[in-house]
């Protein structure tokens, strides 16, 4: 689902408990079947101002048919790479329970993941950049609150940069 409205919320210590909720769920079904089930994106790093939807990314081998079967039965619906190859999507119904979420499912040696991880383990062991991309997406979403695609556009730059200090470019 494409946002409507452009929110950003100073950082909530409750998106970690939000995030192993979705976990639970996920690992119960899941089982042995995922290598690990991460916690990405702004939601993930302390102090980091963030639209409040969780990021999730399920981390397989090569088990993507049997996983997504899994999610199916789970009310997760696949809708393909959107894009952005080495990151399978799934869009979900009926989980009022759950915080919004975005879930992918990522191979272990996907591209797509290492700058996940990579991206997040860097914010989170660099508080003046998580400070400097707060502010940015705090203005951003201030100035173009109904226009996503201005919003992301404007973190760009900072996200290219952010992704040098990190050794991703």
């Amino acid at each position: 689902m494409r946002t409507k409205h452009v929110i950003v919320e100073d950082y909530n210590p409750n998106w970690l408990t939000e995030f192993n909720k979705i976990k639970s769920e996920l690992q119960t079904a899941l089982k042995e079947k995922v290598i690990s089930i991460e916690h990405i994106g702004s939601t993930s790093v302390f102090n980091l101002s963030a639209k409040p939807i969780i990021d999730i990314d399920i981390v397989i081998d090569n088990n993507f048919l049997e996983v997504k079967s899994i999610l199916e039965n789970l009310d997760y619906t696949h809708e393909g790479h959107l894009g952005i190859i080495g990151r399978e999507a799934f869009k979900y119904s009926h989980k009022p329970h759950l915080m919004k979420h975005h879930l992918y499912v990522c191979h272990k040696d996907s591209i797509e993941l290492k700058k996940h991880i990579t991206f997040r383990n860097y914010l989170r062991t660099h508080p003046d950049d998580v400070k400097a991309y707060s502010d940015l997406k705090k203005a951003l979403a201030s100035k173009f609150p109904h226009d996503i695609d201005a919003y992301m556009l404007g973190k760009t730059s900072l996200i290219e940069d952010l992704y040098k200090k990190a050794g991703l470019s």
